[in-house]
């Protein structure tokens, strides 16, 4: 699929038009939730040829599935609890990805581990890995990634200068893959529109319609205009991560599904603060340590607490950031420092609950149950397997539906952007001459859009002014705030600072530099005159002003506090809100 067989934009007339359709008919599925389980669904659904509704409260991946570590991998540690089949679905996951269907948004990246023990460590890493190589090559794919081989500790220091050369007696480095989770999320779901999905962003589910015991459908409100409807369908899919079980009130009791939040905190620091060509992997007392190569930045994470506090703006507090630095800061030659931090998020990791009350020993594995007739819940898993879990949940669908439904087939559909990826990678020079961009501009671009580039390039053609890099983040380019509106569902700010694109992470002023340029961008396609210009640019100041005084703070409670202390440009009622005002009106 290519930009010129015209990929669904998600504009704010689509958004309008989409919610238009979903009132106006009975859905077969419609699904609660846009991080990347929720879009997979969707998918799913639509390319097994059922109409299809997606509604998300906030913006689309604005929860865990933006703040993730960003990587696809089959997850070595499990090999250790001896779970073979997650591992085994994982890698096959990784290579469909890689090689099928989005080879412009996933890519190879290659880890390091540094050895600290002499004698077993070796060949019982060693022995792992080729377990792990072995296994991403039992489904007829290529692995999509190269083997791994052990380095000795000079070998290891041509890969990685940084290291402390007293921090390790040798290394093992190995391949896994790297995404842009809320990009990924976003172009899946353009993909889902593309095959005829109805999707709206900042439109939340306030109850479930009902016919006797029947859920028949969502009552939603348009959180833009609060305007209230009804969105009628066959089956409804509850795809909400870590509110899972707050959305379960809504239909009375937790349900059959429980799931518990576990925070996970990432820092991410200038590339030249870490000499080295490969990422850093390491174990700590409680989880594993990534050191991440990420464009001009490492991503350095992560933690792995029990949170239950705020779930929509999880706070990363002083302890976290101070936890993460000490372990990294344990092997290199040059220590980081608080003030070599660009850039701080925090996410929340929806673990099904057992008996263990250690996150790290609760389930990733997911779970797809059918607790009332006419609602599917879906929850667990990870961003790499997020496919699988869609699988499963629309074959729980189709369980509900007095029709035939197809066998799922998204293993054979490629992303919006992935179809020609390729070919234009190879012909990147010439379209940097016939463009007037440089050429690793060019490469920027195809890497995040693929082959849907020519959206973006004709937005300059038409306004040559959008081909400058916006001032004070010249990673990208003007164009690609417009962009963000025009075709990307960016509503607000904060979606094209924080999620189009990683602004908010990615420079020390964390967005205000530029957020008053991108928001006059972001004007003309979404209406705004120079009060809301306003507005929006003071709500995304005082949610960075909140988000750095939070991680000056020493508890999660106290960093918790000061984070709600900005105002949300469009609010969102608590869930549990919702269902204690609709019993008390019962």
């Amino acid at each position: 699929m290519t930009a010129r067989m015209g990929t669904a934009r998600l504009g704010p007339a689509e958004r309008t038009a989409a919610l238009a359709r979903m009132e106006a008919q009975e859905l077969d599925v419609v699904v609660i939730g846009g991080g990347v389980v929720g879009a997979g669904v969707a998918l799913d659904a639509a390319t097994r040829g059922l109409s299809v509704g997606l509604v998300e409260a906030r913006d689309f991946a604005s929860g865990t599935s933006s703040r993730s570590s960003k990587l696809i991998h089959g997850g070595l540690r499990y090999l250790e609890q001896l779970n073979f089949d997650l591992v085994r679905e994982a890698l096959r996951e990784r290579a469909l990805l890689l090689k099928r269907i989005a080879p412009h948004l996933v890519r190879p990246v290659p880890f390091l581990y540094p050895l600290t023990h002499t004698g077993w460590e070796r060949p019982y890493i060693g022995a792992g890995l080729v377990l792990y190589d072995t296994l991403g090559l039992s489904f007829g794919l290529t692995r999509g990634v190269p083997g791994h081989r052990h380095l000795t500790r000079r070998q290891a220091l041509r890969v990685v200068p940084s290291l402390r050369r007293s921090a390790f007696t040798g290394a093992v480095q190995y391949w896994d893959a790297q995404v842009d989770d809320a990009r990924y999320v976003m172009t899946t779901l353009r993909t889902a529109a593309t095959y005829g999905a109805h999707v709206a962003s900042r439109v939340q589910a306030i109850g479930f319609l009902r016919e006797g015991e029947r859920v028949t459908g969502v009552r939603v409100c348009d959180l833009e205009t609060g305007a209230e409807l009804d969105v009628r369908a066959r089956q409804v899919v509850n795809a909400t991560g870590v509110w899972t079980d707050d959305i379960q009130q809504l239909v009375g009791g937790r349900g059959q599904i429980h799931v518990r939040a576990s925070k996970g905190i990432h820092l991410v620091v200038p590339r030249d603060r870490i000499h080295s060509r490969s990422g850093l992997i390491m174990r700590t007392e409680k989880s594993v340590l990534f050191v991440i190569p990420w464009g001009r930045h490492w991503i350095i994470g992560t933690t792995d607490t029990r949170w239950n506090l705020d779930k929509a703006h999880p706070a990363a507090s002083r302890a976290d950031i101070d936890y993460l630095l000490d372990r990294v800061n344990s092997v290199l030659s040059v220590p980081l420092t608080r003030d070599d931090v660009e850039g701080v998020y925090a996410g929340l990791r929806p673990l099904l609950a057992g008996e263990s009350e250690e996150t790290s020993k609760l389930s990733r594995e997911h779970v797809v149950a059918h607790p009332v007739p006419g609602l599917v819940m879906v929850a667990g898993g990870k961003f790499t397997t997020y496919r699988v879990m869609a699988a499963d949940a629309v074959d729980a669908v189709a369980l509900g539906l007095d029709q035939r439904v197809p066998p799922s087939c998204t293993d054979q559909v490629p992303l919006a952007g992935a179809e020609g990826y390729q070919a234009l990678w190879n012909s990147r020079h010439r379209m940097a001459r016939a463009s007037g961009l440089h050429v690793a501009r060019i490469e920027h671009l195809l890497e995040r859009y693929g082959s849907l580039i020519d959206e973006v390039l004709a937005i300059i053609e038409r306004d040559p002014s959008l081909g400058r890099p916006l001032d004070g983040a010249d990673d990208y380019l003007r164009a690609e705030i417009v962009y963000a509106a025009t075709h990307e569902g960016a509503r607000h700010l904060n979606d094209a600072l924080t999620r189009r694109t990683r602004i908010s992470i990615e420079t020390f002023h964390r967005g205000t530099a530029v957020a008053r340029e991108a928001a006059e961008l972001m004007a003309g396609p979404l209406g705004w005159d120079g009060e809301q210009v306003k507005r929006e640019v003071e709500y995304y100041t005082k949610r960075v002003e909140a988000e750095r005084a939070s991680q000056e703070q020493d508890t999660d409670q106290e960093a918790d506090a000061i984070r709600l202390g900005a105002p949300e440009i469009v609010p969102v009622a608590p869930p549990r809100d919702l269902a204690k005002a609709r019993g008390e009106a019962g």
